[in-house]
């Protein structure tokens, strides 16, 4: 991806999330005057969802901001992690909630809450169309920014807690079985954790500098050590700055004569059909590679 075109996905990412927030933001003030004036603890606790999602809007916005800095002399590949971190912050919140929701379900189910059920499902469908449009705003970049997915998954998260308080608040003005809210909620944090913990170590695993996903790093080895006069492929590094910027380093033991001016382009064209911008090789004679005693080669 070009410098361009990734300022262009950030500009892109900013406004999608510029307009989420606002519309979350203003939702959020409306759902807690409204918690506090029907005395209705389903409300006030999905407000407090809704709060995450605003903090998590704000912090990837943040990130993003930050990370169109340009490199500088301390920060070589400039501050385009601070989208990663921002995503693993997010993600560790969001399944801290989800195991708050499991408990608070249970703690509801051993004493039952009594809900206001119309102010409840007023607030609630709001809620619901407020968070259907910010899903909608989001769900494209989602597929191209970590920092972005997090956001939406918030934003998911709290749009099946409206569905549920929705239907609780039917079913308890119909029935007055009161224990359908905390079920309820329990089925929203069973789909909220499995969802944020494949975020969560996907955040990780760019921090740790692990393989990108979807990197075959055998069949790139392979396809490397195929190259015409290449007799070794050693120290091979490939790792993610953020999301979709991949990079690759590697040694190649080139056969004495071999030219590799002609290899350079061919190395390049490998590491681009797997989906790697920007890859530095260093090529050594093969006598170069076999006096360098002690040393381990992954």
């Amino acid at each position: 991806m070009s410098e361009h075109g990734h300022s262009h996905g950030a500009n892109a990412s900013a406004r999608q999330l510029s307009v989420a927030l606002a519309l979350t933001g203003t939702f959020l003030v409306v759902e807690v005057i409204y918690g506090f004036l029907s005395g209705s603890l389903a409300l006030l606790s999905d407000a407090g969802h809704m709060l995450t999602d605003v903090m998590a809007l704000v912090l990837s916005l943040f990130a993003i901001r930050i990370g169109q800095r340009a490199a500088d002399g301390k920060r070589t590949f400039g501050y385009r992690r601070a989208e990663i971190l921002a995503a693993a912050l997010n993600a560790g919140a969001l399944f801290a909630i989800g195991l708050y929701i499991l408990f608070e379900a249970y703690r509801r189910l051993r004493e039952p809450v009594e809900v206001q059920s119309t102010t409840m499902l007023i607030v609630a469908v709001l809620g619901l169309i407020v968070n259907l449009i910010s899903a909608r705003i989001l769900v494209s970049g989602s597929e191209h920014s970590l920092n972005v997915k997090s956001a939406y998954l918030e934003v998911m998260g709290d749009l099946l807690g409206s569905v549920a308080v929705i239907v609780g608040a039917l079913v308890i003005r119909f029935t007055g079985l009161t224990w359908v809210d905390p079920v309820l909620g329990a089925g929203i944090g069973l789909w909220v954790l499995p969802r944020t913990w494949v975020l969560l170590r996907s955040s990780v695993n760019v921090l740790l500098e692990g393989v990108p996903e979807g990197v075959d790093l055998d069949g790139l080895r392979a396809e490397l050590a195929a190259l015409p006069g290449v007799q070794e492929v050693h120290d091979l590094h490939v790792w993610s700055v953020t999301s979709g910027l991949h990079s690759l380093t590697a040694h190649l033991v080139v056969a004495t004569g071999q030219p590799q001016a002609a290899l350079l382009p061919q190395v390049h064209a490998i590491a681009e059909r797997h989906g790697i911008e920007h890859s530095t090789v260093q090529f050594e004679p093969p006598d170069a590679h076999a006096g360098q005693e002690g040393h381990v080669h992954p």
